[in-house]
Protein backbone atom coordinates (compact mmCIF):
# COMPACT_ATOMS: atom_id res chain seq x y z
CA UNK A 1 0.00 0.00 0.00
CA UNK A 2 1.31 3.42 -0.94
CA UNK A 3 1.71 5.76 2.01
CA UNK A 4 -0.30 8.95 1.93
CA UNK A 5 1.82 12.09 1.55
CA UNK A 6 2.42 14.16 4.64
CA UNK A 7 0.75 17.47 3.83
CA UNK A 8 1.73 20.87 5.10
CA UNK A 9 -0.76 22.54 7.46
CA UNK A 10 -1.05 25.34 4.91
CA UNK A 11 -2.92 22.92 2.62
CA UNK A 12 -5.89 22.68 4.99
CA UNK A 13 -8.92 23.88 3.11
CA UNK A 14 -6.98 24.49 -0.13
CA UNK A 15 -8.54 22.93 -3.23
CA UNK A 16 -8.10 23.18 -6.98
CA UNK A 17 -9.56 26.37 -8.40
CA UNK A 18 -13.30 25.98 -9.13
CA UNK A 19 -12.77 27.05 -12.75
CA UNK A 20 -10.24 24.27 -13.36
CA UNK A 21 -12.59 21.70 -11.80
CA UNK A 22 -15.46 22.80 -14.06
CA UNK A 23 -13.25 22.71 -17.17
CA UNK A 24 -12.17 19.17 -16.36
CA UNK A 25 -15.75 18.05 -15.71
CA UNK A 26 -16.92 19.50 -19.03
CA UNK A 27 -14.10 17.71 -20.82
CA UNK A 28 -14.96 14.40 -19.16
CA UNK A 29 -18.62 14.69 -20.14
CA UNK A 30 -17.76 15.53 -23.74
CA UNK A 31 -15.61 12.41 -23.84
CA UNK A 32 -18.75 10.37 -23.11
CA UNK A 33 -20.47 11.86 -26.16
CA UNK A 34 -22.59 14.51 -24.48
CA UNK A 35 -23.04 17.86 -26.21
CA UNK A 36 -21.85 20.15 -23.43
CA UNK A 37 -22.09 23.94 -23.65
CA UNK A 38 -19.48 25.43 -21.36
CA UNK A 39 -20.43 28.86 -19.99
CA UNK A 40 -18.10 28.68 -16.99
CA UNK A 41 -14.81 29.22 -18.79
CA UNK A 42 -12.57 32.28 -18.78
CA UNK A 43 -11.58 31.53 -22.37
CA UNK A 44 -12.38 33.90 -25.21
CA UNK A 45 -13.51 32.46 -28.52
CA UNK A 46 -11.47 35.06 -30.45
CA UNK A 47 -8.18 33.86 -31.97
CA UNK A 48 -4.83 35.24 -30.90
CA UNK A 49 -4.04 38.03 -33.44
CA UNK A 50 -2.13 36.86 -36.49
CA UNK A 51 0.73 39.33 -36.06
CA UNK A 52 1.23 38.04 -32.51
CA UNK A 53 1.46 34.44 -33.70
CA UNK A 54 3.82 35.52 -36.47
CA UNK A 55 6.10 37.20 -33.92
CA UNK A 56 6.24 33.98 -31.88
CA UNK A 57 7.01 31.95 -35.00
CA UNK A 58 9.77 34.33 -36.05
CA UNK A 59 11.29 34.25 -32.56
CA UNK A 60 11.39 30.46 -32.61
CA UNK A 61 13.03 30.43 -36.03
CA UNK A 62 15.63 32.93 -34.79
CA UNK A 63 16.53 30.51 -32.03
CA UNK A 64 15.06 32.51 -29.16
CA UNK A 65 14.36 29.27 -27.29
CA UNK A 66 16.73 29.64 -24.36
CA UNK A 67 16.05 30.82 -20.84
CA UNK A 68 15.42 34.52 -20.44
CA UNK A 69 16.13 36.65 -17.40
CA UNK A 70 13.85 35.59 -14.55
CA UNK A 71 12.13 38.98 -14.53
CA UNK A 72 11.50 39.00 -18.29
CA UNK A 73 13.22 40.14 -21.45
CA UNK A 74 14.23 43.80 -21.67
CA UNK A 75 12.09 44.09 -24.82
CA UNK A 76 8.92 42.96 -23.08
CA UNK A 77 9.59 45.04 -19.99
CA UNK A 78 9.96 48.11 -22.22
CA UNK A 79 6.69 47.20 -23.98
CA UNK A 80 4.91 46.92 -20.62
CA UNK A 81 6.48 50.21 -19.53
CA UNK A 82 5.15 51.91 -22.66
CA UNK A 83 1.68 50.32 -22.30
CA UNK A 84 1.29 51.49 -18.70
CA UNK A 85 2.26 55.01 -19.73
CA UNK A 86 -0.06 54.92 -22.76
CA UNK A 87 -3.08 53.42 -21.05
CA UNK A 88 -2.82 54.78 -17.49
CA UNK A 89 -0.23 57.59 -17.55
CA UNK A 90 1.84 55.54 -15.09
CA UNK A 91 5.61 55.83 -15.41
CA UNK A 92 7.68 52.92 -14.10
CA UNK A 93 11.39 52.16 -14.39
CA UNK A 94 12.36 48.76 -15.76
CA UNK A 95 13.48 47.64 -12.30
CA UNK A 96 9.92 48.32 -11.12
CA UNK A 97 8.45 45.79 -13.59
CA UNK A 98 8.44 41.99 -13.53
CA UNK A 99 7.13 39.59 -16.18
CA UNK A 100 5.37 36.53 -14.76
CA UNK A 101 3.84 33.25 -15.88
CA UNK A 102 0.38 34.77 -16.11
CA UNK A 103 -1.11 37.42 -13.86
CA UNK A 104 -2.02 34.76 -11.28
CA UNK A 105 1.66 34.28 -10.49
CA UNK A 106 2.19 38.03 -10.09
CA UNK A 107 -0.54 38.15 -7.47
CA UNK A 108 0.73 35.11 -5.58
CA UNK A 109 4.36 36.20 -5.63
CA UNK A 110 3.38 39.54 -4.10
CA UNK A 111 1.33 37.93 -1.33
CA UNK A 112 4.01 35.33 -0.59
CA UNK A 113 6.65 38.04 -0.38
CA UNK A 114 4.75 40.20 2.08
CA UNK A 115 2.32 38.30 4.29
CA UNK A 116 3.07 37.08 7.79
CA UNK A 117 0.79 34.84 9.88
CA UNK A 118 -2.39 36.67 10.98
CA UNK A 119 -1.94 39.40 8.34
CA UNK A 120 -5.25 40.23 6.67
CA UNK A 121 -6.15 40.90 3.04
CA UNK A 122 -9.43 42.63 2.26
CA UNK A 123 -11.21 41.03 -0.70
CA UNK A 124 -14.50 42.46 -2.04
CA UNK A 125 -17.17 39.89 -2.89
CA UNK A 126 -18.13 38.69 -5.41
CA UNK A 127 -14.53 37.75 -6.10
CA UNK A 128 -12.27 35.66 -8.30
CA UNK A 129 -12.05 32.53 -6.16
CA UNK A 130 -8.24 32.01 -6.17
CA UNK A 131 -7.69 35.29 -4.29
CA UNK A 132 -8.78 33.60 -1.07
CA UNK A 133 -6.64 30.48 -1.35
CA UNK A 134 -3.62 32.47 -2.49
CA UNK A 135 -3.87 34.53 0.69
CA UNK A 136 -4.20 31.37 2.80
CA UNK A 137 -1.25 29.67 1.07
CA UNK A 138 0.86 32.75 1.79
CA UNK A 139 -0.04 32.50 5.47
CA UNK A 140 -2.55 35.34 5.61
CA UNK A 141 -6.24 35.62 6.37
CA UNK A 142 -8.77 36.74 3.73
CA UNK A 143 -11.33 39.26 4.97
CA UNK A 144 -14.32 39.18 2.62
CA UNK A 145 -16.43 42.32 2.25
CA UNK A 146 -19.81 41.72 0.55
CA UNK A 147 -20.68 44.17 -2.22
CA UNK A 148 -24.39 44.03 -2.92
CA UNK A 149 -26.05 44.34 -6.30
CA UNK A 150 -27.77 47.55 -5.24
CA UNK A 151 -24.28 49.04 -4.91
CA UNK A 152 -23.37 47.80 -8.37
CA UNK A 153 -21.26 45.00 -6.85
CA UNK A 154 -18.62 47.64 -6.01
CA UNK A 155 -16.74 48.15 -2.77
CA UNK A 156 -17.96 51.25 -0.96
CA UNK A 157 -15.50 53.46 0.89
CA UNK A 158 -17.42 53.10 4.15
CA UNK A 159 -17.43 49.30 3.90
CA UNK A 160 -13.69 49.31 3.26
CA UNK A 161 -13.13 51.49 6.31
CA UNK A 162 -15.22 49.16 8.45
CA UNK A 163 -13.19 46.12 7.35
CA UNK A 164 -9.79 47.61 8.14
CA UNK A 165 -8.02 46.37 11.25
CA UNK A 166 -4.49 46.76 12.64
CA UNK A 167 -3.65 43.50 10.84
CA UNK A 168 -4.75 44.67 7.36
CA UNK A 169 -1.85 44.49 4.90
CA UNK A 170 -3.48 44.49 1.46
CA UNK A 171 -6.71 45.47 -0.27
CA UNK A 172 -7.52 43.72 -3.55
CA UNK A 173 -9.15 45.92 -6.21
CA UNK A 174 -10.09 44.18 -9.44
CA UNK A 175 -11.23 46.59 -12.18
CA UNK A 176 -13.36 45.63 -14.02
CA UNK A 177 -14.46 42.91 -11.64
CA UNK A 178 -14.48 39.21 -12.37
CA UNK A 179 -17.17 37.85 -11.88
CA UNK A 180 -19.67 40.72 -11.84
CA UNK A 181 -18.35 42.92 -14.66
CA UNK A 182 -18.69 45.93 -12.34
CA UNK A 183 -16.51 48.89 -13.24
CA UNK A 184 -14.96 51.30 -10.75
CA UNK A 185 -15.06 54.87 -12.04
CA UNK A 186 -12.52 57.55 -11.20
CA UNK A 187 -14.95 58.86 -8.59
CA UNK A 188 -15.33 55.40 -7.01
CA UNK A 189 -11.57 54.96 -6.77
CA UNK A 190 -11.07 58.46 -5.43
CA UNK A 191 -13.37 57.67 -2.50
CA UNK A 192 -11.49 54.44 -1.81
CA UNK A 193 -8.17 56.28 -2.11
CA UNK A 194 -9.29 58.79 0.52
CA UNK A 195 -9.76 55.92 2.97
CA UNK A 196 -6.39 54.34 2.16
CA UNK A 197 -4.54 57.62 2.55
CA UNK A 198 -5.56 57.52 6.21
CA UNK A 199 -3.93 54.09 6.59
CA UNK A 200 -0.30 54.36 5.40
CA UNK A 201 0.60 50.71 6.16
CA UNK A 202 -1.99 49.18 3.80
CA UNK A 203 -0.96 48.20 0.29
CA UNK A 204 -3.15 47.78 -2.80
CA UNK A 205 -3.24 44.88 -5.26
CA UNK A 206 -4.74 46.50 -8.37
CA UNK A 207 -5.73 43.65 -10.69
CA UNK A 208 -6.55 44.99 -14.16
CA UNK A 209 -6.60 41.79 -16.20
CA UNK A 210 -9.87 42.75 -17.98
CA UNK A 211 -8.98 46.44 -18.34
CA UNK A 212 -9.51 46.55 -22.13
CA UNK A 213 -12.84 44.72 -22.07
CA UNK A 214 -15.21 47.54 -21.16
CA UNK A 215 -18.34 48.83 -22.84
CA UNK A 216 -20.08 52.07 -23.74
CA UNK A 217 -16.81 53.98 -23.92
CA UNK A 218 -16.10 53.58 -20.21
CA UNK A 219 -12.43 53.42 -19.12
CA UNK A 220 -11.08 51.10 -16.44
CA UNK A 221 -8.75 53.28 -14.36
CA UNK A 222 -6.33 51.86 -11.83
CA UNK A 223 -5.76 53.25 -8.37
CA UNK A 224 -2.20 54.54 -8.79
CA UNK A 225 -3.25 56.70 -11.73
CA UNK A 226 -6.15 58.18 -9.76
CA UNK A 227 -4.14 58.92 -6.63
CA UNK A 228 -0.38 59.28 -7.23
CA UNK A 229 0.27 59.37 -3.48
CA UNK A 230 -0.73 55.70 -3.37
CA UNK A 231 1.62 54.64 -6.16
CA UNK A 232 4.49 53.81 -3.73
CA UNK A 233 2.29 51.16 -2.09
CA UNK A 234 0.29 49.90 -5.07
CA UNK A 235 1.14 46.87 -7.17
CA UNK A 236 -0.46 47.22 -10.59
CA UNK A 237 -1.04 43.77 -12.11
CA UNK A 238 -2.29 42.79 -15.54
CA UNK A 239 -1.63 40.40 -18.39
CA UNK A 240 -2.39 39.57 -21.99
CA UNK A 241 -4.74 36.61 -21.54
CA UNK A 242 -8.06 38.38 -21.89
CA UNK A 243 -7.42 41.57 -23.85
CA UNK A 244 -5.38 39.90 -26.58
CA UNK A 245 -6.96 36.40 -26.45
CA UNK A 246 -3.66 34.92 -25.25
CA UNK A 247 -5.05 32.71 -22.50
CA UNK A 248 -2.58 29.83 -22.80
CA UNK A 249 0.47 31.95 -23.62
CA UNK A 250 0.84 32.58 -19.87
CA UNK A 251 2.17 36.13 -19.78
CA UNK A 252 1.37 38.48 -16.94
CA UNK A 253 3.17 41.39 -15.39
CA UNK A 254 3.32 43.58 -12.32
CA UNK A 255 4.60 47.09 -11.74
CA UNK A 256 5.35 48.56 -8.34
CA UNK A 257 8.06 49.67 -5.94
CA UNK A 258 11.43 48.16 -6.80
CA UNK A 259 11.93 46.70 -3.30
CA UNK A 260 8.77 44.60 -3.66
CA UNK A 261 9.54 43.69 -7.27
CA UNK A 262 12.98 42.39 -6.21
CA UNK A 263 11.38 40.05 -3.68
CA UNK A 264 8.85 38.84 -6.22
CA UNK A 265 11.68 38.10 -8.66
CA UNK A 266 13.52 36.16 -5.95
CA UNK A 267 10.46 33.99 -5.35
CA UNK A 268 9.99 33.44 -9.07
CA UNK A 269 13.64 32.43 -9.46
CA UNK A 270 13.12 29.62 -6.94
CA UNK A 271 9.79 28.39 -8.31
CA UNK A 272 8.93 28.70 -12.00
CA UNK A 273 11.84 30.80 -13.20
CA UNK A 274 11.10 33.06 -16.19
CA UNK A 275 8.16 33.03 -18.57
CA UNK A 276 8.39 31.34 -21.96
CA UNK A 277 10.77 33.14 -24.31
CA UNK A 278 8.43 32.57 -27.25
CA UNK A 279 5.42 33.85 -25.37
CA UNK A 280 7.36 36.94 -24.36
CA UNK A 281 8.23 37.69 -27.98
CA UNK A 282 4.54 37.34 -28.87
CA UNK A 283 3.58 39.66 -26.00
CA UNK A 284 5.91 42.38 -27.31
CA UNK A 285 4.10 42.26 -30.64
CA UNK A 286 0.71 42.46 -28.91
CA UNK A 287 1.58 45.45 -26.71
CA UNK A 288 3.58 47.37 -29.33
CA UNK A 289 1.30 46.55 -32.27
CA UNK A 290 -2.02 48.04 -33.40
CA UNK A 291 -4.57 48.40 -30.62
CA UNK A 292 -7.72 48.98 -32.73
CA UNK A 293 -8.55 45.28 -32.36
CA UNK A 294 -9.27 45.82 -28.65
CA UNK A 295 -12.13 48.22 -29.37
CA UNK A 296 -13.45 46.10 -32.24
CA UNK A 297 -13.62 42.96 -30.10
CA UNK A 298 -15.17 44.84 -27.19
CA UNK A 299 -17.91 46.00 -29.55
CA UNK A 300 -18.62 42.38 -30.57
CA UNK A 301 -18.75 41.33 -26.94
CA UNK A 302 -21.13 44.18 -26.15
CA UNK A 303 -23.59 42.89 -28.76
CA UNK A 304 -23.35 39.39 -27.30
CA UNK A 305 -23.77 40.78 -23.79
CA UNK A 306 -26.98 42.56 -24.68
CA UNK A 307 -28.45 39.56 -26.47
CA UNK A 308 -27.58 37.04 -23.77
CA UNK A 309 -28.90 39.30 -21.00
CA UNK A 310 -32.14 39.72 -22.93
CA UNK A 311 -32.53 35.95 -23.33
CA UNK A 312 -31.67 35.15 -19.71
CA UNK A 313 -34.18 37.67 -18.42
CA UNK A 314 -36.84 35.67 -20.28
CA UNK A 315 -36.00 32.55 -18.24
CA UNK A 316 -38.38 31.90 -15.34
CA UNK A 317 -36.66 32.70 -12.05
CA UNK A 318 -33.54 34.33 -13.53
CA UNK A 319 -32.58 37.99 -13.83
CA UNK A 320 -29.43 39.91 -14.69
CA UNK A 321 -28.19 43.41 -15.45
CA UNK A 322 -25.75 43.86 -18.37
CA UNK A 323 -22.27 44.50 -16.93
CA UNK A 324 -19.95 47.40 -17.74
CA UNK A 325 -16.94 45.19 -18.39
CA UNK A 326 -15.46 41.68 -18.66
CA UNK A 327 -17.35 38.99 -20.59
CA UNK A 328 -19.43 37.58 -17.76
CA UNK A 329 -23.04 37.92 -16.69
CA UNK A 330 -23.75 37.53 -13.00
CA UNK A 331 -27.26 36.07 -12.99
CA UNK A 332 -29.55 36.23 -9.97
CA UNK A 333 -31.22 32.85 -9.59
CA UNK A 334 -33.21 33.52 -6.41
CA UNK A 335 -36.38 32.81 -8.38
CA UNK A 336 -35.51 29.12 -8.81
CA UNK A 337 -34.43 28.48 -5.21
CA UNK A 338 -37.02 26.33 -3.42
CA UNK A 339 -38.27 24.68 -6.60
CA UNK A 340 -37.86 21.02 -7.58
CA UNK A 341 -36.40 19.32 -10.63
CA UNK A 342 -38.58 16.87 -12.61
CA UNK A 343 -36.91 13.98 -10.72
CA UNK A 344 -37.96 15.54 -7.40
CA UNK A 345 -34.58 16.90 -6.35
CA UNK A 346 -34.85 20.20 -4.48
CA UNK A 347 -33.02 23.29 -5.75
CA UNK A 348 -31.90 24.77 -2.42
CA UNK A 349 -28.71 26.60 -3.47
CA UNK A 350 -27.08 28.05 -6.57
CA UNK A 351 -24.79 25.01 -6.52
CA UNK A 352 -27.84 22.76 -6.70
CA UNK A 353 -29.08 24.81 -9.64
CA UNK A 354 -25.70 24.57 -11.36
CA UNK A 355 -25.70 20.80 -10.89
CA UNK A 356 -29.22 20.59 -12.28
CA UNK A 357 -28.23 22.59 -15.37
CA UNK A 358 -25.29 20.30 -15.98
CA UNK A 359 -27.23 17.05 -15.48
CA UNK A 360 -30.46 18.04 -17.22
CA UNK A 361 -29.47 20.72 -19.74
CA UNK A 362 -25.82 19.91 -20.57
CA UNK A 363 -24.82 23.47 -19.67
CA UNK A 364 -21.88 24.26 -17.37
CA UNK A 365 -22.21 27.45 -15.30
CA UNK A 366 -20.24 28.82 -12.36
CA UNK A 367 -22.09 28.67 -9.00
CA UNK A 368 -22.10 31.92 -7.08
CA UNK A 369 -21.19 30.07 -3.89
CA UNK A 370 -17.63 29.79 -5.26
CA UNK A 371 -17.58 33.53 -5.99
CA UNK A 372 -18.69 34.75 -2.59
CA UNK A 373 -22.23 35.68 -3.61
CA UNK A 374 -25.41 33.61 -3.51
CA UNK A 375 -27.87 32.94 -5.02
CA UNK A 376 -26.19 33.75 -8.34
CA UNK A 377 -24.53 31.97 -11.23
CA UNK A 378 -21.87 33.33 -13.56
CA UNK A 379 -22.08 32.70 -17.30
CA UNK A 380 -19.71 33.75 -20.07
CA UNK A 381 -20.81 35.52 -23.23
CA UNK A 382 -17.37 35.09 -24.83
CA UNK A 383 -18.93 32.53 -27.15
CA UNK A 384 -20.19 32.58 -30.74
CA UNK A 385 -23.70 33.95 -31.15
CA UNK A 386 -25.03 30.52 -32.15
CA UNK A 387 -23.70 29.04 -28.90
CA UNK A 388 -25.30 31.82 -26.87
CA UNK A 389 -28.67 31.21 -28.56
CA UNK A 390 -28.44 27.45 -28.02
CA UNK A 391 -27.42 27.87 -24.38
CA UNK A 392 -30.32 30.26 -23.74
CA UNK A 393 -32.81 27.77 -25.19
CA UNK A 394 -31.49 25.03 -22.93
CA UNK A 395 -31.58 27.30 -19.89
CA UNK A 396 -35.14 28.37 -20.63
CA UNK A 397 -36.33 24.77 -20.98
CA UNK A 398 -34.55 23.82 -17.76
CA UNK A 399 -36.13 26.70 -15.84
CA UNK A 400 -39.57 25.99 -17.26
CA UNK A 401 -39.28 22.36 -16.12
CA UNK A 402 -38.81 23.31 -12.48
CA UNK A 403 -41.87 22.85 -10.25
Amino acid sequence: MTAAPILSPRMRGITASPASVLRRRARELRATGRDIIELSSGNLDFPTPEHVIAAAHDAALRGETRYTDVDGTPELKRAVQAALLRDHRLDYRLDEIVITNGSTQALFNALLATLAPADEVIIPAPYWAPYLDQVRLAGGTPVVVPCAQNNGFRLRAEDLQAAISPRTRWVVLNNPVNPSGALYSREDLSEIAAVLLRHPDIWVLADGLYEHITFDGLPAPTLAEIEPRLKPRTLTVSGLAKSYAMMAWRIGYAAGPSALIREMIAIQSQTTSGASSISQAAAVAALDGPQDMLRERAAILRTRRDRFAELLNECAGLSCVPPEGTFYLLVNCAGVIGKHAPDGKAIETDRDFSTYLLEQADVVVFPGEDLGLSPYIRVSFANPSATIEAAARRLKRACDALQ
